[in-house]
């Protein structure tokens, strides 16, 4: 494969900038075909992105012989679904995050595009973004000393209904897997599988707090990764205000760090302070979308694969089962 070319099954907002322009913008890439189940909203899509085709059915897609892999940009509840469709086809899978409804799903994920042989990318793109490449640049760099602990503490308001008295389905769990503890932890939790290694135990609260919608809005969590550090984190969607801290705390001093605020990375010695401030892509995911099409013509390699986004599923399972057994 000298080029890649792509097709988007779920052309929906997470399509409009951070991942859908990356296509054609990634070299040896380009946006193909996208597909959305209301075809006249994949027809609009592809009118106004330049895109040759668009489709109502996933399956025509997916068996497009002129699309060589595949994006999943669905919800959780059927990612596991088009995934198996795509490695049945023999197509790479690029599939949006979390992974999906839960561990047991990426498994078979994992396991069938391994018995077709082919690549399986989830889209954990802070892997490769510039401003966590510097934390992990400063790890490697011992600039903090011997990691000791990591502390995670994400808040936000409650989110309320829309126009139609609906629901957002990131709180709906038999779409999204769970609250929005899967969608924005799932991605802090993934960014620490990549700067520390995999976390070997991890044991959680979960509970709904507020009653605003079925799934859990808090969580609390401890983990213990592989290499010996030790972690704990508090995710709550019921808050008074917006918060995003992260801090890693070493022999020599710490890094603190937000996963989504456009703040500085800030290195606290005992003797000094430094910020770097480092900007987010306008197109977020391409980083990550041009590592993965050079893995795909043989130039290099992914840093995020079924494989590590299984391992940040298991994580977040763990964190909110005894919720979800007290529900059944």
């Amino acid at each position: 494969m000298k080029n890649v070319r792509w097709g988007i099954i779920g052309c929906g907002d997470v399509t409009e900038v951070k991942s859908g322009p990356a296509f054609n913008l990634a070299e040896n890439s380009s946006l193909t075909a996208v597909m959305r189940r209301n075809g006249d909203l994949a027809k609009d899509y592809a009118e106004r992105h330049g895109v040759p085709k668009w489709y109502d059915q996933a399956e025509d897609l997916i068996n497009d012989p002129e699309v060589d892999a595949v994006y999943i940009a669905t919800p959780p509840s059927s990612h596991k679904e088009y995934t198996l469709k795509a490695a049945e086809a023999g197509k790479p899978v690029y599939v949006e995050k979390p992974m999906a409804m839960n561990v047991e799903e990426c498994k078979e994920m994992v396991e069938a595009c391994s018995q077709q042989q082919v690549p399986l990318y989830v889209a954990f793109y802070r892997r490769s973004l510039p401003r966590f490449l510097k934390v992990k640049e400063l790890l490697d760099n011992n600039e903090i000393g011997d990691i000791r602990f990591v502390s995670i503490q994400q808040t936000q308001k409650l989110v309320e209904k829309d126009e139609n008295d609906n629901l957002p389905w990131r709180v709906q769990p038999d779409i999204s897997g769970g609250g929005l503890f899967y969608d924005v932890a799932s991605h802090t939790l993934d960014l620490f599988d990549y700067l520390l290694g995999p976390v070997k135990e991890a044991k959680g609260i979960a509970a709904n707090q507020a009653k605003g919608y079925p799934a859990e809005d808090i969580v609390s969590g401890t983990f213990l990764f592989e290499s010996g550090v030790i972690g704990n984190g508090v995710w709550n969607f019921s808050s008074y205000k917006h918060e995003d801290t992260n801090r890693i705390v070493g022999s020599k001093g710490e890094i603190i760090f937000s996963s989504f605020d456009e703040k500085p990375v800030t290195l606290i010695k005992e003797s000094e302070t430094q910020s770097f401030m480092i900007e987010r892509p306008k197109h977020i995911q391409k980083h990550l979308i041009q590592e993965i099409v050079n893995e795909l013509i043989g130039k290099g390699s992914s840093p995020s694969t079924g494989e590590t986004a299984l391992r940040t599923n298991r994580v977040m399972d763990e964190l909110v089962k005894d919720y979800y057994q007290k529900q059944v």
